[in-house]
Order: C-alpha cells, then structure tokens, then sequence
C-alpha cells in the first residue's frame, strides 16, 4: 500500500555548511521522525555534525536538527517515516545554508592566545573500516557508528593545523595482544591493522599541556550501548573490553573539565509507534512536497 511507503527528498547541495531544521509537523502529538543521510554514493562527499547526545542522525521532533558540512557537490536525502503504524508522515525541513565569514586581520606585531587562535577546522580522523577500507572524517563525524556498525581495525588522527602547545597521543587495543597494542603513537601515526581482519576492543586518547581543552568522544561497541566520554584522558572499551569497535567519533573541545570524566552510556532512543514532507531551502525560498 502506498500509505505504508516511507516518504523522502533528495536535495542537492553545493559546498558549504548549512542547518538541517526540522521545523514543523501536521500531527504535534505523534510527529514523525526525520532520517538524514547523504544520499547512495555521495557519502565521501559530505560529513554529518550531530548534537553530542544524539545516537544517529534521525531528528526524533519538530524543533531539532543537525548540521551538514559538504566538502565537494552531493545529494542530500531527507526520509519521513511515521511515528506509530499508519501515522502522519506531514513534517516540514528546512535547510539553511552557514557563511563563513571573514576573520579580521590582526595588526602588525599584534600576538593573540592559543585560544582565540583555535580551531578544529584541520583535524580529521582515519579509520580502517571492515569491507570499505580507509574512511577519513572531519572532527565529530562518525566513522561507521550507531546507524551503519562496523569492525574497525585501526585509527589515525591528523590535524596540520594543531595549535603548538597541544601534545595528543593516542592507542588502541587489539584482543589477542598484537604487536603495537596498546602502545601510545603521535599524530599522523596509524595504529592498528589493515587487512588482518583484527578487530579493535578499545581506545585510549590522551592531551596534554593545554590547560583548557580535552577530547569529546563517542564509540560503539558490538552489542553495547554507545559510551560518551570526555577529559583529558579518555579511555573506550566495551562492557569486557573484548567487544569489537564498530564506530567512533572524535572531537577536542575549549571548555576545561576534570581528566578521566566517562559519561555513562545511554542507549539509543527508539520511536514508539496526510503524507508528504516539505522541504525548504532557505537561500532560493522553494517548496518541494511529497504527497
């Protein structure tokens, strides 16, 4: 029946960043929820920014959203599904493009703090991914995670443009004690394996010599909730430790906090139970509908 086909929209993005809203929805009471993903194939050519207690990129209720940072020209794909069997599938999302801007220039001999000279824009993170090989995301992008699990068998993390004084080391933790296991490496470094069918069963991220930054984490581990972490020194493992990883995301950010803080785990949220979907873009002011 066509009332049970999940309604979407695919729109095409230049390059930039821009605001996926979910703004508004027919039914307030049971709204549908809203999936964002790049569309088959365009997956390299964008990067999704999710709110950190978010589990995947699906907007549960009208007024949250997420951010899409597009490298190169692609397809979004925007899918409605109802909330309960034979519920509404009305909602209407908007996508907002972000400038830049310009940063003004500093005067002659003008000297400013590491902090005001910080920014992630640089940092990236490899992972060897099981079946797709080398994936490399941009900071706080997931590399396979909640909604595509998958055996992760070794990570790299590179950032060209580290401010000097950070110093950011980094493990992983293989089951069947490889060699390197657990041996801390510098940026640029890979760790792990490729090609061995190795999985990872933990990872250990560590900063130093800056006061006032810490890493941001997130990692998944086969049949285990999604563990968040945040500090100076980050520890992820599985309830054993002998859990695969099958997905991971990284980020360092400003706001100082006490080393070794693990959030606990909390496990994904699940929907309990008129169809078009309404898409705007903000820089032209068109409509597109699905009915």
């Amino acid at each position: 029946m066509m009332d049970d086909i999940e309604q979407q929209k695919v729109v095409s993005l230049e390059r930039g960043l821009f605001f996926v809203s979910y703004k508004n929805a027919d039914d307030r009471a049971s709204p549908p929820h809203v999936k964002v993903a790049p569309a088959q194939g365009h997956e390299r050519r964008m990067e999704l920014i999710m709110h950190p207690d978010a589990t995947g990129p699906t907007l549960w209720e009208p007024n949250s959203g997420l951010m899409v940072r597009v490298n190169t020209p692609g397809r979004l794909q925007i899918q409605v599904q109802p909330m309960r069997p034979g519920g509404s599938r009305a909602a209407i999302v908007r996508i907002e493009p972000i400038r830049a801007g310009r940063a003004p220039l500093a005067a002659e001999g003008e000297s400013g703090s590491m902090h005001a000279k910080f920014t992630m824009d640089g940092l990236k993170i490899l992972g060897h991914v099981a079946g797709r090989g080398d994936v490399v995301v941009a900071a706080n992008a997931w590399i396979a995670g909640p909604t595509a699990p998958s055996r992760i068998e070794g990570i790299a993390l590179e950032w060209q443009e580290k401010p000097a004084r950070l110093d950011i080391r980094y493990a992983v933790q293989s089951p069947i004690g490889q060699a390197g296991s657990g041996k801390m490496v510098s940026l640029g470094t890979y760790a792990g394996t490729r090609g061995r069918a190795l999985p990872i069963t933990g990872v250990v991220l560590q900063i130093s010599d800056a006061g006032g930054f810490e890493f941001v984490a997130e990692a998944t581990f086969l049949n285990a909730p999604t563990l968040r972490a945040r500090g100076k020194r980050v520890v992820l493992s599985g309830p054993t430790s002998r859990e695969p990883l099958v997905g991971i995301r990284i980020g360092v950010n400003q706001l100082a906090a006490p080393d070794n803080v693990i959030v606990p785990a909390q496990p994904s949220r699940k929907p309990v139970g008129s169809s078009r979907v309404r898409v705007f873009r903000s820089r032209a002011r068109q409509e597109s509908s699905i009915g």
